[in-house]
């Protein structure tokens, strides 16, 4: 194989700006700026928020805010959203909120979009009410770029600032339809196979055989999201991760709380029944030391030809969460992937 058929992978964050136990929404904040600057200095590509409302670990619910703030506080590394979840917003004001944001850090904004509406339906409703539309999605993003494109000028409705810029668009999803939509318009894609792995290879295979090149994008483009927790040894990265497993029981349950102090042994704080559910929406999880996560980083890569991934890491101790990053980061060099 030539080395002109190879490249290595693009490797990024995602956070929720994860409230911990004891800890404040401004806490997390903090500690999401250090995350990010030490992810920059690392080499990661970009660094996005989700959106989240209602619940009591996600910080994140003012994603726009939030990503000016870590832009502001790094200078290379793109920032955005993974994603914004439009049936909560008029397409008018995502376009005019970015459109701030990317006359502030020109060429270093992402905006990746969501149907869902990250919380549960009463709180959807407290949101936008009877204006919230889930089916509406695909005209709301052709919407948002139209208000984004140059073309919009001579329209009566603008979005000033945002017409003209380049913002690259994202599809977000984990579904066959996020696929379908994606492939349609010819955007990028990103699959949240972090908490919903379940559709995740048929979902890729079908954007990439429906994909349309469009203005955005002449080829498909794969990005998916894989919990992260590594540590120096196999020991601490398995205590570790003990805080996801309780964050996830939250998800479960619909009993959300701050991101809890890892346990020495789970089996005091779930049964069998609440493993298996909480299991089966983290198979895309890598656990472990360096050479753990190397030996099957290079391999999950070659299944799925993705052509970046994306980590979350929901660490309860800073320090640990940092050199989570840092063994990551070291892991993913001489990954590669045959170019299709």
């Amino acid at each position: 194989m030539s080395a002109k058929n190879i490249h290595s992978i693009p490797y990024s964050v995602l956070d929720l700006a994860t409230i911990a136990q004891d800890r404040t929404a401004a806490d997390a904040f903090h500690d999401s700026l250090k995350v990010a600057q030490h992810a920059e200095a690392l080499g990661y590509e970009r660094y996005w928020f989700a959106e989240h409302h209602n619940s009591a670990s996600v910080g994140s619910a003012a994603t726009s805010i939030l990503i000016g703030y870590i832009a502001q506080g790094t200078k290379t590394m793109r920032v955005g959203s993974g994603g914004i979840m439009l049936p909560n917003h008029a397409p008018l004001i995502i376009a005019e909120q970015f459109g701030t944001l990317a006359s502030l850090y020109p060429d270093r904004i992402d905006l990746g979009l969501g149907r869902a509406p990250g919380t549960d339906q009463l709180t959807a409703a407290a949101i936008r009410g009877e204006n919230m539309r889930v089916n509406d999605f695909p005209d709301d993003v052709l919407k948002l770029q139209r208000y984004l494109s140059s073309e919009n000028s001579s329209a009566k409705v603008r979005a000033i600032p945002g017409e003209g810029l380049d913002i690259p668009i994202w599809i977000l999803g984990s579904s066959l339809d996020s696929a379908r939509l994606a492939a349609a318009m010819g955007l990028r894609y990103a699959f949240a196979s972090h908490f919903s792995p379940h559709y995740f290879l048929q979902a890729i295979d079908l954007y990439r055989r429906l994909f349309k090149p469009s203005a955005q994008l002449d080829s498909p483009y794969v990005m998916t999201c894989v919990n992260v927790v590594a540590a120096d040894s196999d020991a601490e990265a398995n205590y570790l991760i003990t805080s996801l497993l309780q964050l996830f029981m939250g998800v479960v349950t619909g009993k959300t709380k701050p991101l809890q102090r890892p346990v020495n042994d789970m089996r005091s704080i779930w049964d069998e029944e609440m493993e298996a559910a909480v299991l089966s929406r983290l198979s895309y999880s890598f656990v472990g030391s360096a050479d753990k996560i190397k030996a099957t980083l290079q391999s999950f890569v070659d299944r799925t030809a993705v052509d970046e991934i994306m980590i979350t890491s929901h660490i309860f101790d800073l320090q640990a969460r940092l050199r989570s990053q840092e063994i990551f980061a070291e892991s993913m060099k001489g990954i590669v992937k045959s170019k299709r």
